[in-house]
Parts: structure tokens; C-alpha cells; sequence
């Protein structure tokens, strides 16, 4: 008898725990995290790659031909306006310079000679005028051989830096050969971004923009646009689009490749509502569906996509700002249910 009691009560106690197992699933609070909708521009940000340069990059050379004599900086050196940069071997363009010199003093002495015969009535005004005329001409000839002479060095012409060196001290360079590249710091850096010709339309003189780099990760860098091209390049068909960059960077070198995420002057003339990507569920085209917070409670609520920027969704109609809408655990709750929010 004693047995058949006990079985009894076992039998009546599993069955209350059976029933309280049941229940529970069906009250069961679901936890997920939440993001509030917010307003963002009305178009979607242009995104693109480009190459960092500075915004003054002078290929120097010298004007007439020769010897280098000394080149008295490196590759990745800065410098300073007024520096000596490099310079040719002197003897030839100093005798040049001394041949005009002689030139000169002989002309002069010649019409010296010419006005005192002239006075005396010994030439004629046609000689005269011939003496001042060579003796202009020689003195022409000296300022060029003069000039010649002064762009035999090169000197930087505002600080900067160097960034190739394409001769050697004692290689023979041809006029106008370049030697060094410098880059100028008085303008700073700019960065060069190819777009199609739907996203440039979209662009215009002023609108800011976000540059980000692998060299620097995890900042962003604000710039804005400078140029605007009036044609495509004829080889790939794209726009090259120049960006300046507000301040100075020390960090950032020449040839860096970076991603422009530019905010088109467009995208200010009106607002979208936007959730994060996470939010939405079961996208058919422009279709789709979110979970809308209200209380403890989960509402699904169909939306309109109007496109996707990055990791946000903007929408043409579903929802208003500031909504809270499910992200983390969206996928596995459904209409109606409660929730627990995590922070």
C-alpha cells in the first residue's frame, strides 16, 4: 500500500511539472537589443578610393644643361624656402658670363669712342647708332648669361618636402631634365577620387567629406571638395574629383591610398528616416519588415526601402524617427511577443 502511495504522488508531481514547463514556454520574454530610427540626409553617401598627393608637387630642374656639381638632399627630407637644393658645375656658365662681360665693357668703350668722333664731326649719325646698338645688345647678352647662370642652383621655393630624387651629383642632365620632385606644405594635401557620372552630378564646390586610411585605423579625417572636373577622363570614363584637407597632418604622406565617404550637397535638402541594417527582416525589393518596440512588447511593422548607406537602411515610409526597433535577436522573435532589453 505503501508503494502504490508513493507512485501516486510521484505521478502528481511530475504532472504539475510538466504543466508549469508548458506554461513557461508559452509566457517566455525573448531579450534583444534595441536602436532607435533616426533622421539622416536624404541621399546616400558617395563612396570612393583615392590617391593622396600634396597639393603642390613641383618636378625642379635646372634651365640650361650640364654637370650636376652636388645635389644636398634625400628623398623624404624637408625643407625650407631659400634652401639650396642642387647645383651644376660653375666653370662653363662663368666663362660664358665673363665672355658677355668683356663684350659689354668693349661696346661701351666703342660708343664711348663713337660720341666724342661724332661730336668732332668725324662719323656719321648712322655709325653712332649702330655703336649704341651693339653695345645694348651686349648688355642683353649679359643678363641672359647672368640668368643662366643664378637658375644653375635650385632652391626651394617654400618649405616642404622631398619626395623623389632623379639624378646623382656628377651625371650630366639635359636643360630642363628634371632632378627632384618636392612637395609644397604651403597648400597641404589633397586627395584625387574617381566618380561615375551619377554620383558627380550629385557633387558640388564646399561639400564636406570623410577620409579614412589603413596607415591610420580606426580615424577619420574631414575634407571638402576643391575641384570639379569639367570632363571625364578619356581613358576609364570617370571624374576625377579633387578633395582638400582642412589642417595640417604631419602623418600623412604622399601616395597613401584612402576611402572618400562624401556627403553629397543633395543630400541636405531633405531627411529619411534610417534604422541600422540589423533591424530589418525579410526584404523583397523595396519591402520589408522591422520589430517595433512598444512597451515589453514586440510589433511587426512592414517598412519601404529607400536605399542602403553603409551599415544603415533608409526608408521611404514605415516608421517615424525615433522609434525603437530590434537589432540583436530580431531573427528569433515574433509579432506580439514580450522582451527583456539589453543594454
Amino acid at each position: 500500500m505503501t508503494r502504490i502511495l508513493t507512485l501516486l504522488v510521484a505521478a502528481v508531481l511530475a504532472a504539475c511539472s510538466n504543466g508549469n514547463a508548458v506554461q513557461t514556454e508559452s509566457e517566455r520574454t525573448y531579450s534583444v537589443r534595441v536602436a532607435s530610427a533616426v533622421a539622416g540626409p536624404a541621399a546616400p553617401t558617395i563612396r570612393a578610393t583615392g590617391v593622396l598627393k600634396h597639393k603642390d608637387e613641383m618636378r625642379l630642374a635646372f634651365k640650361i644643361g650640364g654637370v650636376i656639381a652636388k645635389i644636398h638632399v634625400d628623398e623624404g627630407q624637408p625643407v625650407k624656402q631659400g634652401q639650396v637644393l642642387a647645383e651644376l658645375e660653375l666653370a662653363e656658365i662663368g666663362s660664358q658670363v665673363e665672355q658677355t662681360r668683356q663684350m659689354l665693357s668693349k661696346a661701351e668703350r666703342d660708343l664711348e669712342r663713337g660720341e666724342r668722333l661724332y661730336q668732332e664731326q668725324v662719323i656719321p649719325l648712322e655709325a653712332l647708332q649702330d655703336l649704341r646698338t651693339q653695345r645694348e645688345m651686349a648688355a642683353q647678352s649679359l643678363k641672359a648669361t647672368r640668368f643662366n647662370k643664378d637658375t644653375a642652383v635650385i632652391t626651394a621655393s617654400s618649405d616642404g618636402v622631398v619626395l623623389r630624387k632623379l639624378a646623382e651629383s656628377n651625371e650630366t642632365v639635359a636643360p630642363g631634365a628634371p632632378v627632384l620632385v618636392v612637395g609644397s606644405s604651403a597648400n597641404g594635401f589633397v586627395l584625387n577620387a574617381s566618380l561615375s557620372d551619377r554620383d558627380v552630378v550629385q557633387v558640388a564646390f564646399g561639400d564636406t567629406a570623410k577620409l579614412s586610411f589603413d596607415a591610420l585605423p580606426g580615424e577619420t579625417i574631414d575634407a571638402k571638395v576643391t575641384r570639379l572636373p569639367a570632363a571625364a577622363d578619356p581613358k576609364s570614363g570617370l571624374f576625377d574629383v579633387e578633395l582638400s584637407i582642412a589642417g595640417d597632418e604631419q602623418r600623412l604622406r604622399s601616395g597613401l591610398v584612402g576611402r572618400v565617404a562624401l556627403t553629397p550637397a543633395s543630400a541636405s535638402a531633405g531627411s529619411r528616416v534610417r534604422v541600422p541594417i540589423a533591424a530589418v527582416l525579410e526584404g523583397d525589393r523595396h519591402r520589408a519588415s522591422v520589430f517595433v518596440l512598444d512597451g515589453d512588447v514586440v510589433k511587426r511593422t512592414p517598412i519601404e526601402v529607400a536605399f542602403i548607406d553603409g551599415d544603415e537602411v533608409a526608408l521611404n515610409s514605415g516608421i517615424v524617427e525615433g522609434a525603437r526597433v530590434v537589432t540583436d535577436g530580431a531573427a528569433y522573435v515574433e509579432d506580439g511577443k514580450r522582451v527583456r532589453v539589453l543594454e
